[in-house]
């Protein structure tokens, strides 16, 4: 709201305060991907949303692919100004 330097009601904060929280948009078809075809999103093979926890991808993925991961984006990453806050160095 700052940001847009708009007001709204108190009540209209709190719905779209709960409709932004991780489980009621994975339970939402509109935000789950749960309504795309199997052809585009195959929902045998993983979820599209798992379980909302920052960092949860070190139960995943090992070292080596997390070093893979991380020399593969710093050269797609090359000469752009863009840059993404990594929970691994947030203190």
């Amino acid at each position: 709201m700052d940001f847009l330097e708009i007001g709204l009601p108190e009540e209209t904060v709190q719905k779209i305060t709960h409709h932004a929280t991780f489980q009621v948009m994975k339970d939402n078809p509109m935000s789950n991907y749960s309504t795309f075809p199997e052809a585009i999103f195959d929902k045998k093979i993983g979820r599209f949303m798992r379980k909302g926890e920052v960092g949860d991808w070190k139960n995943y993925f090992t070292v080596a692919q997390r070093e893979m991961f991380d020399a593969d984006y710093q050269s797609k990453m090359e000469g752009t100004t863009l840059r993404f806050r990594d929970v691994r160095t947030i203190d």
